[in-house]
């Protein structure tokens, strides 16, 4: 099952007190970026984001969920409506997240 279009508008809507946020669409779905690092994405209408260290201690209760089949096992967010809960996570994420790779032209 795909994401809907609404359902990404309204994550989006909750992300938009921060800077630089944005997405891509991929079989789908959607990647959710930070600044450029990618915090995770919105999968069968779940937001999920990549269990670093600081997420997991913000969320020490938070389901796994796998995004897709064969994908690593992510962390579910439950309240996406909370936009200051939101903010403070991918704040507190950033710094742990991989460095996007340089694309080879």
């Amino acid at each position: 099952m795909a994401s809907s279009k609404e359902y990404l508008e309204f994550a989006l809507e909750q992300l938009s007190d921060l800077e630089d946020i944005s997405y891509r669409a991929m079989m789908g779905e959607y990647i959710i970026y930070y600044r450029g690092k990618i915090v995770g994405g919105i999968y069968d209408d779940r937001f999920l984001v990549k269990p670093v260290k600081a997420a997991l201690e913000i969320m020490p209760d938070a389901d796994m969920e796998l995004p897709y089949e064969g994908a690593k096992e992510m962390l579910l967010i439950d309240d996406v409506d909370d936009r200051e809960f939101l903010s403070d996570l991918l704040e507190a994420m950033y710094d742990e997240l991989p460095t996007p790779k340089k694309k080879l032209k």
